[in-house]
């Protein structure tokens, strides 16, 4: 039973016992009932701040949730955890135009600030697939990357100042507005991507941009890496700094995602690889003549062999859908999801030898790879084909090549606990220890997020 001082810490109606908790699923991930001591809904900093100080004094252990979509276990709860949910905390404080800023509390859905944003005219350009249920709170502890990248860089160029609860209840404020501000030490950099095991962000300032005038989207198909290499690189030239995403598809992911159960494809389904990228720019008119002369020069020069650009909006969203929705290839459990780094100049050999890896271990299994490229990011879902549980087999299959390419384990989705052990192919046996002091430093007690990152 959690203890009855918990449910005095926060208002009416907001401590959920284990009974009530079971009511939801775990994750977006893992759909069985979620286990947990109690959850608690704080509506304030102070609320958090309460519940921290009461939990590190008892040594309670604590996890923090946001929307729910972390993929690599960094959040699921277990019956002895109390939870803190941020689901009361979603505010959109204040959105200033002329200092291109906004105030946002933890819980508030990056879609919702998106949408809140533009109607002032702005843009906070973060965005992933998982847009309309993750929160702020939740891509800073992860430091989210997603589709933009290439231009805005991930969650930590976009946080300009947080708010966050350390764990023994005390409030770090580092409201920081200003671009630039060298006084000291950037505290905020501390909480950025620390997945919840240094403190809980309450709130942020984030970075906002004027929003552009015009947005260009294509899909293109190509017969080899070294063309997509080729195309990237004439983007980056011939459009200079407008390349804000561009983002490559393996043949096999577009023939499991399009088809008869899937999305519509607008290409053949017969090509070795496929990119959908974005341009944004000041001149609608200029701006898309360019892209077609571009194009068309790509085409001349035997980069690419088909294409196709989206003449709505409803078009856009459906080139994009083939990116994001991947669930028509998940028909057949288990699958198991990657995001890897690496040079691009690997992607090919490195992708080639996990899938030899792959059909080698399972005769029907296969890999279905896709990602943003641009920045050295893949995504890779490995389906063995057959029942039973294969993690940790797959992850030898996808772990193992990469350290001889000097890539990493985790691109942006985090360490959480599903890649603890991997850990060392990524982080020096230093650097793990520094972050291990300081996660014994900032919370001498191991009550958030235990286990997490560095283990216990």
């Amino acid at each position: 039973m959690p203890d009855s001082t918990l449910g005095s810490l926060v208002g009416d109606g907001r401590m959920l016992d284990a009974t009530a908790v079971s009511d939801r699923a775990t994750s977006f991930w893992n759909s069985a009932p979620m286990q947990a001591k109690a959850m608690l809904l704080p509506s304030s900093p102070d609320e958090v701040a309460a519940i921290l100080a009461h939990c590190n004094k008892a040594g309670q252990s604590v996890i923090t949730h946001g929307g729910l979509t972390n993929c690599v276990s960094a959040v699921e709860p277990g019956l002895d955890d109390i939870v803190i949910s941020t689901e009361k905390m979603k505010g959109i404080v204040e959105i200033d135009r002329i200092g291109g800023t906004a105030v946002v509390e933890a819980g508030a859905v990056l879609q919702n600030v998106q949408e809140a944003v533009a109607k002032e005219g702005m843009y906070f350009p973060l965005d992933l697939g998982a847009r309309g249920s993750c929160t702020i709170g939740g891509n800073i502890a992860t430091n989210a990357g997603g589709i933009n990248v290439l231009r805005y860089g991930m969650m930590r160029n976009l946080v300009l100042g947080l708010e966050a609860v350390m764990a023994d209840g005390t409030v770090m404020s580092s409201m920081n507005r200003m671009l630039k501000n060298n006084a000291g030490y950037d505290m905020k950099q501390l909480f950025i991507g620390s997945e919840g095991t240094l403190g809980v962000v309450t709130r942020a300032v984030l970075r906002l941009y004027p929003q552009p005038a015009s947005r260009q989207d294509a899909l293109v198909a190509m017969t080899s890496v070294d063309n997509v290499i080729e195309f990237l690189g004439k983007l980056q030239r011939e459009i200079a700094g407008n390349l804000s995403a561009f983002e490559i598809m393996w043949g096999a992911y577009y023939r499991a995602v399009t088809g008869d159960n899937g999305h519509r494809p607008p290409l053949s389904r017969d090509y070795p690889f496929y990119v959908v990228f974005q341009a944004e720019g000041s001149d609608p008119d200029a701006d898309a003549a360019r892209l077609e002369r571009v194009l068309e020069q790509a085409f001349e020069e035997g980069l690419i062999t088909d294409a196709v650009i989206p003449k709505s909006a409803a078009e856009t969203r459906a080139i994009w859908e083939i990116r994001e929705d991947f669930e028509p290839a998940l028909t057949i459990p288990p699958f198991y999801l990657y995001d890897v780094s690496l040079p691009i100049r690997d992607m090919q050999a490195y992708i080639a030898e996990v899938e030899a890896k792959v059909g080698k271990r399972w005769s029907d299994g296969m890999c279905f790879t896709l990602g943003h490229m641009a920045d050295g990011n893949l995504h890779i879902f490995v389906a063995p084909g057959e029942q039973g549980d294969f993690h940790e087999e797959s992850d030898r299959c996808v772990y193992d090549p990469l350290r001889q390419y000097g890539g990493s384990v985790s691109a942006e989705h985090g360490i959480g606990l599903e890649k603890l052990s991997w850990l060392p192919h990524s982080k020096s046996a230093a650097e793990i220890e520094l972050m291990r002091a300081l996660k014994r430093t900032l919370d001498p007690n191991n009550i958030l997020n235990p286990g997490r990152v560095v283990g216990n």
